[in-house]
């Protein structure tokens, strides 16, 4: 190679490599994000938050029934959507292994070996002595269409395939936070309806026992027919409340199973629900970790990058597409030479496209790209806001909470007294039946109530778990 032409290469080859540094399309920031000083709803910790956050606690670390912690395990290693979300993650994996190999040339080895045999009679006969069998052989590597990246498309589409494994990944605890609130909160339900279960069973108890007595006081003529039937009325009411509560245990167990991968079944128990421990206080730390430990938020900002370079992608259609194919071998009629000799053969052959006319397709295309990114955005600003609600929504309910469990055991309290008073006035003749039945419903209803505003403690420990981010540590 003479002078002139290795300058004119060495000159080429260096202009494609600064044209190959640069990179069309916006380079992605992190959008400016201003948190509040503190959650709304953290009560008197609001004024000075605690840097230190319920949700750093693993799940296990939380719930200290060993049962649900059982459950729990059995949840994150068959349920189906978090196996759907793990599933994405392996395709988004290999989806950016391919855009990463798009970067690299792909070179193809081939090889053949042809043997031809010529007729020994008719009008192209070969003379005597001649041989008939001819064979040719061909070793070849081909380089297959190889893409400079001069304006950065390849770069830009790895940039996109490396967003959507950080969504599909951010979107994965998300999942394994949502299946971790989901079987606890089904879990303090059954728990829940097992204690509504057993106050309908005790209660039906003394109410039989009571019809009982009214009825030996209405054969000796004390009582009337009416006392009978509104005792009557009383038992019956706690009667059809057992099969019901019995319906939605079985239709929660199978629930929880189905968390699990399971078939419908039933689903042992641990702690009751009195017995479930509690953290002494829920600190919801500082406003601005939450950004950071909410997986949602992090997989909407992982959309917005992708958002964000596929911009690029799409700009980089304006500019001339260059490409490289050919091949490097050789070709003999004889296989001993097919390595040495005149053989050798090879081919080089740069191409290069460039958009003229497409009726505004390129263009349209960068708009729609912009546009998807500013829906990104919106998205994510709107993932933000939405994450503080949660967070004040589940401080609000978890501290009002506990002042209704704490009014209601008081309340719970007074009407046990209040029953067992107005019966004996009742049986000892000094007071109307009517006041000893409607004590006893007041009674009946206010234990269902503080079962419940118990279980309802539980669910705002999880949902402010879960707001805050928590579940996914393992």
């Amino acid at each position: 190679m003479n002078r002139p032409m290795k300058k004119q290469l060495i000159t080429g080859v260096v202009i494609v490599g600064l044209l190959a540094g640069c990179t069309v399309g916006p380079k992605y920031r992190k959008p400016m994000v201003q948190p509040p000083e503190a959650f709304r709803g953290a009560g008197d910790a609001a004024a000075t938050p605690d840097p230190n956050s319920l949700a750093d606690l693993k799940w296990f670390e939380i719930f200290k029934d060993e049962q649900l912690r059982e459950l729990i395990r059995a949840a994150l290693a068959n349920n189906y959507d978090l196996g759907q979300a793990i599933a994405r993650v392996q395709t988004a994996r290999a989806n950016l292994g391919i855009a990463r190999a798009d970067q690299f040339p792909e070179v193809a080895a081939g090889a053949g070996v042809t043997t031809l045999r010529n007729s020994s009679s008719g009008q192209f006969a070969l003379p005597g002595g001649v041989n008939r069998d001819r064979t040719f052989g061909s070793i070849v590597l081909n380089l297959l269409s190889f893409e400079i990246d001069v304006w950065g498309r390849v770069r830009r589409a790895k940039e996109v395939a490396r967003a959507d494994l950080l969504n599909a990944e951010e979107t994965r605890k998300a999942v394994m936070t949502t299946v971790v609130g989901d079987v606890s909160a089904a879990y303090f339900n059954l728990l829940e309806l097992d204690m509504e279960l057993e106050i309908a069973k005790d209660t039906l108890a003394t109410r039989q026992e009571s019809l009982s007595l009214i009825r030996t006081r209405q054969h000796g003529g004390v009582a009337t027919m009416l006392d009978v039937r509104q005792a009557e009325q009383l038992v019956y009411a706690a009667a059809q409340t057992i099969p019901d509560i019995e319906r939605l245990i079985e239709q929660t167990e199978n629930r929880i199973n189905l968390l699990q991968g399971k078939d419908p079944g039933s689903v042992a128990r641990g702690r009751s629900l009195t017995e479930q421990e509690r953290p002494p206080d829920a600190p919801a730390g500082l406003p601005s970790s939450l950004l950071a430990r909410r997986p949602d938020i992090r997989a909407a900002e992982a959309t917005l990058m992708a958002a964000t370079a596929n911009i690029g992608v799409a700009k980089a259609a304006y500019f001339p597409q260059i490409s490289l194919t050919g091949f490097m071998g050789g070709q003999s009629n004889q296989l001993a030479n097919l390595f040495s000799g005149p053989g050798g053969a090879w081919n080089f052959a740069p191409q290069m496209t460039l958009p003229i006319f497409n009726a505004g397709r390129v263009k349209s295309g960068v708009r729609f790209t912009e546009a998807q990114r500013q829906l990104a955005l919106t998205q994510y600003q709107q993932s933000i806001k939405t994450a503080f609600r949660e967070v004040s929504d589940a401080l609000v309910e978890y501290r009002k909470v506990k002042e209704i469990r704490a009014q209601q055991e008081s309340l719970v309290t007074t009407l046990q007294d209040r029953s067992r008073l107005a019966y004996l006035r009742y049986q000892g003749g000094v007071d109307t039946q009517l006041n000893a039945l409607d004590a006893d419903r007041d009674l009946f209803a206010a234990e269902l109530n503080l079962a419940q505003t118990r279980r309802n403690e539980l669910l705002a420990l999880v949902q402010l778990y879960k707001a805050l981010g928590g579940g996914w540590r393992q």
